[in-house]
């Protein structure tokens, strides 16, 4: 069991110009592991269309190796997860509210990987992320680890 990478580090993730600090999930060392080889990320960020209050980097066929692992399709605002793809393409969910993830085809399941870091104003900078994507379109995105 020794062999699982440690979730040591944390997550920088600025979007647009708002910027988050993420923890890694400890119960998700084999996402964690998928996720630091596809860093950094610099794509766009889009607003949802089925699951409620949530942006998405969509991975197109991207077919990470994974299977369920500290899995939800209820997220709380701030809980990133990765769909790796099957039934819908690969994708990170990034919530800022009442979030239901799912797709054309049905509800979805997706790994919990890391949380935002609560800090002064995190709730509504995540808000405001939600805002731009679905009122102004998609917004920059840039996930790095930090120390």
């Amino acid at each position: 069991m020794g062999s699982e990478p440690q979730a040591t580090g944390r997550l920088a993730i600025r979007a647009g110009n708002l910027n988050f600090s993420a923890r890694w999930e400890t119960e998700a060392p084999r996402t964690i592991a998928v996720i630091r080889g596809l860093l950094p990320i610099r794509a766009q960020l889009i607003h949802c269309r089925w699951s409620g209050e949530s942006t998405w980097i969509p991975f197109g066929d991207l077919r990470p190796d994974l299977e369920f692992e500290n899995h939800t399709s209820h997220p709380a605002p701030g809980q990133l997860l990765i769909y790796p793809g099957g039934v819908s393409e690969c994708e990170i969910l990034f919530p800022y509210g009442a979030c239901s993830f799912s797709s054309k085809v049905g509800q979805l399941a997706g790994n919990h990987f890391a949380t935002v870091q609560p800090d002064e104003g995190w709730i509504d900078r995540l808000r405001e992320v939600g805002r731009r994507c679905l009122w102004e379109g998609a917004q920059d995105v840039e996930i790095t680890e930090s120390d």
